[in-house]
């Protein structure tokens, strides 16, 4: 899923709050950009596991532009200076246990399924593609 992220400088001295509005409460401060990044990343992983160990659902992502709009209207000086950025984090892991199930699909269509896995960082199974690929028709 990828989940918009906000950075706001909150001081002179390039100190940044980094938050995630699809998932209220997961935020943190860092001083660059760079390291925001990368531990932002850290923050929604551990958000969403707790989500987990609670059975709580996984948020949907709203979306950049959306949430560009809403942060923009609700406090214009803040936000209109923010940088926006998206974070791609792989759900199924917290969408529960996993259950193995019989699936039947068309040979060319697995063929095309496991080239796309080859050659993405994004998917490391064929099960996790299928998984995302549900995820979204779900969302829909």
């Amino acid at each position: 899923m990828k989940y918009a992220v906000v950075f706001i400088q909150v001081d002179k001295n390039t100190a940044y709050q980094v938050s995630v509005p699809d998932l209220p409460g997961c935020q943190i401060t860092e001083k660059t950009i760079d390291l925001g990044m990368d531990e932002v990343t850290k923050a929604i992983q551990s958000h969403l596991t707790i989500l987990a160990e609670y059975g709580e659902k996984v948020p949907n992502a709203q979306g950049l532009e959306h949430h560009r709009k809403i942060y923009i209207l609700e406090n214009p000086h803040t936000f209109a200076q923010a940088f926006w950025a998206i974070v791609s984090i792989d759900i199924t892991p917290y969408l529960g246990k996993s259950h193995k199930i019989n699936v039947t699909l068309p040979e060319l269509l697995i063929a095309q399924i496991d080239n796309k896995v080859s050659k993405s960082s994004e998917y490391k199974t064929r099960s996790g593609f299928i998984a995302s690929a549900c995820v979204a028709e779900l969302e829909k």
